[in-house]
């Protein structure tokens, strides 16, 4: 009897250790989940194709719309963490978003939602087959009163369709959970080092391609507390220049998103450029070589999707500054006057127009303000913006210093001009050389220090996230 009321006594603690154990682990589950889940995001988007007979941007000619191909789109994924932090970023299939236009943007929503200017990104895509925006490559296109008036009011609708998409956006959080993973496609060919009349032949004898490339596909998912998938956010390192006819589109990118949001439903696809500016799609010029890029780009993210995806912790922390980066030389009148008789149409247009700030008394600044952005998303995701067409190597290095889960987006804000590493800028040519002038800058080109000024700026924005979220 005395041995049955011991066993029992044993079998009863071992009971109560069990229920102990299974009540711990799934408050611990409960707990794992619900951090996943503590995030709020909201999603808006809006057509952004032009009505009027607004030029389409970039290639430095008159390229006037004669229909599309598909509508392009800017979107918005505003994000707000369990301590009510926000954050909203824009990507957008725009070629280029001057920072004439996206600081009126910045302004009305600090008046209207309070949100500051580290809150927000605005990217763009660099599509070329869409419409031109306020003062953007003014000099790249002919002297034309007409089209500068449609593109000014084209700008002003978009000013104003970007406040109220940012507003929808807010109004839409609702509870969510993020996750992340990498993919990987290989389109992109660094087109410094590898001729594109040569691209074709030394594909087919299967030759490799030379120069840094980025070939990572970053991808992040939101999905609902039910299990829906509402949003993918992914990014690729490449200019989107396949096609330079006269058709809307969004390019491969546009592609892409559009491929995503058919395989899947009611979600929203968004792009980002993640440092592009010295990478091109090649072959190119061909609309069935646009929709293959586009393919293996949605076949990359496709890849991802179908593979477990690492929670992104809850927590938000935003950080934000312009850096003055020098000209090498600020131009003269002598410059200027000399330019006059360029046989390059930009040049001499800029030259002229430049002469005539002189003529009424502005003076030339000897730096351009720089947007710089860094995000920490939880404790793993670590997202950096930069403004205008920044070189592959910017990718590769803060890749390299920040590890896994950090994305580096190109192409943010502000489409101020090429900006080279120092590797790119010893090396000279298109991207690291006296190329200023084609983006209205009074100068010819970056002074030396360039990638030193801005990887320095990083590293403070990074360390200052990195405290806010300790």
């Amino acid at each position: 009897m005395k041995r049955l009321t011991t066993n029992l006594k044993s079998t009863n603690r071992l009971a109560l250790l069990f229920c102990l154990l299974t009540v711990s682990l799934f408050h611990s589950g409960q707990s794992a989940v619900h951090a996943e889940t503590e995030w709020k995001a909201g999603i808006a988007k809006a057509v952004i194709t032009p009505q009027t007979g607004v030029w389409l941007a970039g290639y430095g000619s008159k390229r006037l719309p004669d229909g599309k191909l598909h509508d392009i789109w800017m979107k918005a994924l505003a994000l707000e963490d369990d301590k009510g932090h926000r954050a909203v970023l824009i990507t957008s299939d725009f070629q280029g978003v001057p920072r004439s236009m996206s600081d009126r943007v910045f302004a009305e929503i600090k008046q209207k939602f309070q949100l500051e200017r580290h809150q927000i990104m605005f990217t763009f895509s660099h599509n070329h087959c869409g419409p031109r925006l306020g003062d953007d490559l003014y000099d790249y296109y002919p002297v034309d009163p007409m089209q500068v008036k449609l593109v000014n009011e084209y700008t002003d609708r978009m000013v104003v369709k970007t406040v109220q998409m940012i507003g929808e956006s807010l109004k839409n959080l609702a509870p969510a959970r993020l996750q992340m993973g990498n993919g990987h496609t290989t389109f992109a060919v660094n087109r410094r080092n590898n001729r594109e009349a040569d691209i074709p032949s030394l594909l087919k004898a299967g030759k490799e391609l030379v120069g840094p490339v980025d070939h990572a596909v970053p991808v992040m998912t939101v999905t609902r507390p039910d299990g829906k998938l509402d949003a993918v956010l992914f990014g690729y390192a490449c200019h989107p220049t396949t096609l330079s006819f006269t058709k809307v589109c969004g390019d491969y990118p546009g592609f892409a998103q559009l491929e995503l949001e058919q395989k899947h439903p009611g979600v929203t696809a968004m792009f980002v450029n993640t440092c592009g500016g010295d990478q091109n799609p090649l072959p190119r010029r061909k609309v069935e070589l646009c929709e293959k890029y586009g393919h293996m780009l949605a076949v990359a993210v496709e890849e991802v999707l179908q593979k477990p995806l690492e929670p992104i912790s809850d927590g938000l922390s935003t950080a934000f500054e312009y850096v003055e980066l020098p000209y090498l030389k600020t131009v003269t009148r002598a410059d200027l006057e000399a330019d006059l008789q360029s046989s390059s149409a930009i040049k001499k247009r800029w030259a002229e127009r430049l002469l005539k700030k002189l003529d009424s008394g502005e003076k030339f600044p000897s730096s351009y303000p720089y947007p710089l952005h860094a995000w920490r998303l939880g404790s793993n995701m670590l997202m950096i913006g930069m403004g205008a067409e920044t070189v592959v190597d910017y990718a590769l290095k803060f890749k390299r210093e920040f590890g896994p889960g950090t994305w580096v987006c190109g192409y943010a804000d502000d489409m101020i001009s090429y900006i080279p590493s120092r590797r790119v800028w010893l090396e000279g040519g298109y991207e690291g050389g006296y190329n200023l002038y084609e983006y209205g800058r009074p100068a010819y080109r970056w002074g030396p220090d360039t990638e030193t000024l801005i990887s320095n700026s990083v590293d403070k924005l990074v360390k200052q996230v990195e405290r806010k979220s300790d």
